[in-house]
């Protein structure tokens, strides 16, 4: 039995057929030498067109990723007026950082105490120290959840923010006119808003980080899951101080990677204003799974 990939099922299924009728030896006596050289013609028929297929996506991946950098080429230039820059720069790092506070309090609070409940709910043997729950939710919101699981709520707000303002510049001819008018607008449009998140963006995470584990606190004093001295002895225990250059490290590149791919998407998308639509949508989807690839990375690289 060969598995063969196919995007039309029906195809695939008759493929795996055919393929099993030439492999099974009790029905290679049944082909009778009339057809048999058409039935070998049209496998290769159909493994040709699966190849193509194959060829065809790996070509379309390749020309998003060399188109993708030469994006940031351009992104990644001298700004022609600095005070433009700066007014920018301080713009967005309003629109994107200051604004974002909202939702990264509210959420960071909510999963410190779950995180603090749920560990100490799952120590019920003596055995298990209680500090172990401070240790456990200060482990949890410093390598994890505050670079990373606040990294993809930012990239469904900030990264279909940035992809629908870009997409709608394009299809709005208004990037057309800064072409025309000689500016690099991919500079102009881009640079602030890249520059910007990876400057608060470890700001955020350590904010996240504080706000889960005092949060974890506040449980333990009016719940009375635990002692707070307890938890604050967990919080204090075996500390390193790399688990927090570990995350800002995260951080800032899962803000490169926010900005940029949800740029990309934006800036070139083309059509109406439904195009604008799915172009918001691949720059949350694509965001988020360049996030996840680069958590894996980072923390084989770092902590292995």
């Amino acid at each position: 039995m060969f598995f063969v990939f196919s995007p039309n099922v029906g195809q695939s299924q008759s493929f795996l057929i055919d393929l099993q009728e030439v492999i099974n030896v009790g029905k290679i006596n049944s082909i009778t030498n009339k057809n048999a050289p058409n039935l070998i013609l049209g496998l290769t028929k159909q493994m040709y067109s699966y190849a193509s297929i194959k060829f065809v996506f790996m070509l379309k991946i390749l020309h998003q990723l060399g188109e993708y950098f030469i994006f940031i080429s351009k992104v990644f230039r001298r700004p022609e007026k600095g005070k433009v820059f700066r007014e920018l720069y301080v713009k967005e790092l309003w629109k994107l950082g200051v604004g974002s506070i909202g939702i990264i309090v509210i959420i960071s609070g909510f999963m410190g105490m779950v995180i603090t409940i749920q560990t100490a709910s799952q120590i019920n043997s003596g055995w298990i120290p209680a500090y172990l729950v401070g240790y456990t939710t200060r482990q949890s919101m410093i390598l994890e959840f505050s670079p990373t699981m606040l990294a993809l709520i930012l990239s469904g707000k900030i990264g279909s923010n940035i992809a629908s303002e870009l997409g709608t510049m394009r299809v709005s001819e208004q990037i057309d006119a800064l072409e025309i008018m000689g500016i690099n607008s991919a500079n102009y449009l881009v640079l602030p808003k890249i520059t910007a998140l990876m400057s608060i963006m470890p700001f955020l995470v350590i904010l996240s980080m504080f706000i889960g584990i005092f949060f974890g606190y506040v449980i333990c004093e009016t719940v009375e899951i635990i002692t707070p001295s307890d938890y604050i002895t967990g919080i204090q225990y075996d500390f390193r101080p790399f688990d927090i250059v570990y995350a800002l490290i995260k951080a800032t590149i899962f803000a490169f990677l926010i900005t940029s791919v949800s740029s990309y998407y934006g800036y070139y998308a083309s059509g109406s204003a439904l195009e604008v639509g799915r172009s918001s949508t691949k720059a949350v989807v694509y965001s988020s799974i360049a996030v996840l690839v680069f958590n894996y990375i980072i923390t084989q690289m770092l902590l292995i």
